[in-house]
């Protein structure tokens, strides 16, 4: 393999899953022409054709898939390199990006990430908001907040702690609503998330089988403002309490397990030290938030 190959195997790779050169382009952050004159120089340093080109885009030739996973492990061991040397680092500086949901990140991370901030002046924070489960291990993030209820990755994973879901409604909506409710909940409205064909069997389950579910919110923050607007009721975590004054959980409910909370970072970073002071800080912030919570149901 020449040595200018080297430079063109990313957007091989890229041409390779998004099935695309303008899709590619996007993927590696490139302009259309640049990805395809780095596919033409590949090829034409081959002497083969890499992809079969049509109307619906570009899928791998013989030659395209004999490169293929020879291209993949190149691009592991270029990650494992750079993973390595960056758990080398002794310094509180640098960038560590995190991945989270958006359900956690606004009102839960967001004031420990300013603490930290404020803490650590030199060391950035690169956040990627997203309900995807993002790979630690091919370099996609550094660090990782997740819900599970375990993890099979070949990562370090610190378990947090065991969330607790509970039902939850405004204090106005318990003071005007509850009271006056029907037998099993009738007049009162469940906030859930979009089902398939009949509604959630948690609902049955509840105190308030009758209750009607009338909205399906599948954003978790949303889901939250509308039970903080008085919309309705709704399954939520308890860190969301101390957040939240305003909130309370429903009489005659009780609290049940969900998945685990979990912190997963690449092997190589864990000597790192700029990774080691923000994995510690939002452990012990998150864990003291997490005591704060499940004061009860509203009285």
């Amino acid at each position: 393999m020449r040595t200018f190959d080297w430079e063109l195997l990313p957007h091989f790779l890229a041409v390779a899953r998004a099935g695309s050169l303008r899709n590619a382009a996007e993927m590696v952050g490139a302009s259309y022409g640049t990805v395809n004159r780095s596919i033409q120089a590949l090829e034409s340093s081959y002497g083969v054709r890499l992809f079969h080109r049509s109307q619906r885009g570009f899928s791998l030739t013989e030659f395209g898939e004999a490169l293929l996973p020879m291209a993949e492990e190149a691009e592991q061991k270029i990650f494992a390199a750079r993973k390595r040397v960056e758990g080398l680092d002794r310094s509180e500086a640098g960038k560590i990006r995190f991945s989270l949901t958006p359900t956690l990140a606004y009102d839960i991370v967001a004031p420990i990430v300013a603490r930290f901030s404020d803490q650590f002046p030199e060391i950035d924070i690169e956040m990627r908001l997203t309900s995807e489960v993002e790979s630690i291990t091919n370099d996609k993030t550094d660090i990782s907040l997740r819900a599970a209820h375990e993890v099979t990755e070949d990562v370090v994973a610190r378990k947090l702690f065991q969330l607790e879901i509970g039902v939850y409604a405004s204090k106005d909506y318990l003071k005007q609503k509850v009271p006056i409710a029907g037998q099993g909940g009738t007049g009162l409205t469940w906030i859930g998330t979009p089902t398939k064909g009949a509604p959630e069997s948690w609902t049955q389950r509840s105190p308030f089988p009758s209750a009607t579910l009338r909205h399906e919110v599948s954003d978790g923050q949303m889901r939250m403002r509308l039970v903080n607007l008085s919309v309705g009721m709704s399954h939520m975590s308890t860190l969301f309490e101390p957040v939240f004054p305003n909130l309370r959980r429903v009489p005659g409910t009780e609290l049940s397990p969900g998945p685990w909370l979990w912190l997963l970072l690449h092997s190589d970073l864990r000597r790192t030290v700029r990774v080691r002071r923000f994995v510690d800080f939002l452990t012990e912030e998150m864990r003291a938030l997490h005591k704060t919570g499940k004061h009860g149901p509203f009285s």
